[in-house]
């Protein structure tokens, strides 16, 4: 290593020198040393220096070295922290310095930096071909070394000085940002964990200690897994007569039981039932051992698993039963209130009034809704979202057609809760005398023994065996001719031109009289079609195993949803649409082409005559979807409620009931007096 140093000698000097140099790029304070040679007095050091500036050129740097030969292999000492503040030492040959680097006088003052100067950072040990990297401890006198060159540090030029000042800013800004990107995701789980649903929250909140630990329901499964186990070795050991282990895992299958009772995950298990699972694993050991036989227990699993599957099918024929029951069901609240009402229309007289008959009925020019139901509160909501939403509510007419049970009700509540300038007209489906059996199909078939059979009977607990599908269609609604009169709209309402026809179980939420300029282009039926790829379309609710249904119609036909629906009555007389209505209904006299509903026959009669209007008119799912997106609803005309989870029912989905509560005027007289509560 000796042999390969070099040394440079200055004209001047009468024999080699120790010559400290400082070698400064940016921020860096690198210490370089010659070795082998006499310390002359520091002064006559300073005045050699000095008289020999030559060697310290801000201009060319180490150029000037690099182009002498006799210095271009002069070995270079450099000590230097290095990021964890370690100092280390490295040796470099002078003839790999760049140009940018600047040699210069620890005595002289001028530590400034020139403008050519390079970054630090990567090219720094980039420029430098290290042969050395040793890390060596720091001692007293490395570090008087040390702290000497830190003072030596030179001052921040004005560029740097902006720089670190931009960073900082950048800094802040960022911090700031982190802060409030923080704030929004807690008021964002704030605001999701208020519409966790009532029915759910215990198991889904994200308070809850069992969701600490991604498995928070591994010991719950495996003592229900072990339970399994146990009850077919208790089989087996029955069979072999091993009385003794058929009572020990009958007795820990009871424990198991009682330690699991209705918990739903770990945290809700007792600190006693990590033990229980043990006991219970050392027994199901010992069983295995002495009763293992492979296929005795792959019959006994089989037959568990034939015996699941029975009662699972059981109970869910049970649960779509009594779901079917609770969504038909008729609160007390929503009872009370029709009797209120009909009491009251009495009590005060209001039967001897002369009703009157008002013009804006049959004006054509006005904006006409056909709403026929017998829920007085549903009807009132959509009226009141309606005129809420209404530029001109003086010229909307509602043309409200219910049964003879709740019409004196329904005409009571509008007399007493009128909408502001909204013209509102009440009739009895009862007073209509042309809707009789020898004109409408529905009517003649309710007459038959046959369909009274298929409706009466599912009262009785046998209709369950006949398979959930059929239970939703065994409801009253779908013989209702409430819900089929929609079907002879130009015979209700002979003088008008346009009507929208509107559900009982939907909510208003912008102004609908946009409907009345869109151009149906010669169809007769604006409706929003509801198919998403293979779903919703004509073979979901036609039988195309008949030749009927399969030769007039295409499966792939896209299907769409009543509930608001714009017809064109002048349209409708022209092509004799309830005529079309009465052939198909005829046909499906024997329930073959199609289930009891009114969907179905819309979908035939109105098939090439339906015009597709945009979705965010008419909003669906909102009475069986609790995944819907809300932004959706939120922007939608209209939302609808189809489905059993009706808003004014318990089983209405908890974060959809506030779009139609709000309507609903729970300070009224009659809704107090008949406990309807928020």
């Amino acid at each position: 290593m000796e042999a390969r140093r070099r040394f440079f000698t200055l004209s001047s000097f009468d024999r080699l020198l120790v010559v400290a140099l400082s070698l400064v790029r940016l921020d860096v304070i690198v210490h370089i040393t010659t070795v082998n040679a006499e310390v002359p007095d520091v002064r006559r050091l300073q005045r050699e220096l000095k008289a020999h500036r030559p060697l310290y050129d801000k201009g060319d740097g180490a150029a000037r070295f690099n182009n002498d030969p006799d210095i271009k292999d002069i070995d270079i000492i450099a000590t230097y922290s290095d990021v964890s503040g370690a100092v280390r030492i490295s040796r470099v040959k002078m003839s790999h310095l760049s140009a940018s680097w600047i040699l210069e006088n620890p005595a002289d003052g001028d530590n400034g930096l020139p403008n050519s100067s390079q970054t630090l950072g990567d090219s720094f040990q980039a420029g430098m071909n290290l042969e050395e990297n040793v890390e060596y401890p720091m001692g007293d006198h490395q570090s008087e070394e040390v702290g000497f060159f830190n003072r030596q540090k030179p001052p921040l030029s004005p560029v740097k000085l902006k720089r670190q000042k931009r960073m900082e800013l950048r800094t802040a800004e960022l911090i700031r940002q982190d802060n409030e990107n923080d704030n929004i995701m807690q008021e964002t789980a704030f605001e999701q964990s208020k519409r966790l649903e009532p029915r759910v929250t215990g198991k889904y909140s994200i308070w809850r200690r069992d969701f600490e630990s991604p498995n928070t329901d591994s010991t719950l499964k495996l003592m229900r897994d072990q339970i399994i186990l146990a009850k077919a070795y208790a089989h087996v050991a029955k069979s072999k007569n091993e009385s003794s282990l058929y009572n020990s895992l009958m007795k820990h299958c009871k424990e198991s039981q009682r330690a699991i009772g209705d918990a739903n995950s770990d945290a809700e298990l007792p600190s006693s039932a990590l033990n229980q699972a043990q006991a219970m694993g050392h027994v199901l050991s010992i069983a295995k051992d002495q009763l293992y036989d492979c296929p005795t227990v792959q019959r006994k699993f089989r037959a568990m698993i034939q015996s699941t599957e029975g009662t699972v099918t059981a109970l869910k024929r049970k649960s779509s039963f009594l779901i079917q029951l609770a969504a038909k069901i008729v609160p007390r609240p929503l009872h009370c209130l029709p009797l209120q009402l009909a009491a009251d229309y009495y009590l005060q007289g209001h039967h001897k009034k002369e009703e009157q008959i008002n013009e804006k009925f049959e004006d054509p020019s006005l904006y006409h809704y056909a709403i026929f139901s017998d829920n007085v509160l549903a009807t009132s909501v959509v009226v009141n979202s309606t005129v809420a939403h209404a530029k001109e509510p003086e010229k909307h007419v509602f043309h409200i057609v219910t049964d003879k049970l709740n019409f004196v009700a329904m005409k009571m509540w509008f007399l007493v809760n009128a909408p502001p300038k909204a013209t509102i007209q009440i009739e009895n489906i009862d007073s209509f005398k042309w809707l009789n059996s020898s004109y409408c199909s529905v009517l003649r078939q309710l007459e038959s023994a046959r369909l009274k059979e298929y409706y009466f009977k599912a009262n009785h607990p046998s209709s369950l065996s006949a398979g959930s599908d059929n239970l939703k269609y065994r409801n009253p609604k779908y013989l209702s001719m409430l819900n089929h009169l929609r079907f002879y709209l130009p015979e209700v309402y002979p003088k008008l031109e346009k009507i929208l026809f509107l559900d009982d179980d939907i909510v208003v939420q912008k102004d609908l009289t946009l409907l009345w300029s869109v151009d149906l282009h010669g169809m007769v039926n604006g409706a929003v079609e509801t198919c998403k790829e293979s779903f919703h379309r004509f073979d979901k609710y036609l039988n195309f195993s008949n030749p009927l249904i399969s030769e007039n119609f295409s499966p792939n036909a896209c299907g769409w949803a009543f509930g608001m629906n714009m017809f064109d009555l002048k349209e409708w007389r022209k092509r004799n649409i309830t005529g079309i209505y009465h052939y198909w209904q005829d046909a499906n006299e024997d329930r073959t082409l199609w289930k009891l509903g009114t969907l179905p026959p819309g979908l035939i009669t109105f098939y090439n005559l339906t015009y597709p209007l945009d979705r965010s008119w008419h909003v669906l799912g909102l009475g069986y979807d609790p995944a819907l997106n809300l932004t959706q609803i939120d922007n939608g005309a209209v939302v609808h409620y189809n489905g059993n989870n009706k808003p004014w029912l318990d089983l209405a989905v908890s974060k959809y009931k506030p779009y139609w509560s709000k309507y609903v005027m729970y300070d009224n007289y009659y809704l107090k007096n008949c406990n309807f509560r928020e």
